[in-house]
């Protein structure tokens, strides 16, 4: 017997996609409007194989949030480099090779997607975020055409997805 489709299913059905340049990262001390480009949280679990006679079952092993890289914008001033830096010393002083306490170099980091009229329709919370590590980019005498920007890798221990 034919089975029946449901007339929602095949009528047009009106949505706004998500784009990816409406968006806005907050870093405590980093100006949002340098930040270019980000990703968004990553997740995974690892699997657990359990044999049995001639089969093999899987389970869900340790679950991880994997670490995410921003490109950021190094303007003079502010200057990007320098907001990164102080990021980066909060967690490490390179001249006396103190590290920090996690409370001075742990930030929440929020990501917000913007909807076309700039309201939120997506929110992300990166909790206990840090810069794991920061590269600031080649110098080339060649290329005139370039911005200077500086990519970073965040790592953070869990993120929440609000909304």
């Amino acid at each position: 017997m034919a089975q029946l489709i449901d007339s929602n299913e095949a009528m047009f059905t009106a949505f706004e996609p998500k784009v990816k340049f409406r968006f806005i990262m907050y870093i405590a001390g980093i100006p949002s409007f340098i930040i270019k480009k980000v990703d968004r949280p990553k997740f995974e679990s690892a699997e657990v194989v359990l044999p049995h006679i001639n089969v093999e079952r899987y389970t869900k092993g340790k679950s991880k949030w994997n670490e995410i890289t921003a490109e950021l914008y190094d303007p003079i001033v502010p200057s990007g480099a320098q907001a990164v830096m102080e990021w980066v010393r909060a967690g490490h002083e390179s001249v006396t090779g103190r590290d920090g306490y996690a409370d001075f170099y742990q930030k929440d980091v929020t990501i917000n997607v913007l909807g076309p009229v700039d309201d939120i329709v997506e929110e992300w919370i990166l909790k206990a975020a840090w810069c794991k590590s920061a590269d600031f980019q080649d110098l080339d005498w060649a290329d005139e055409s370039s911005a200077l920007t500086c990519n970073i890798t965040i790592r953070y221990n869990y993120a929440l997805l609000n909304f």
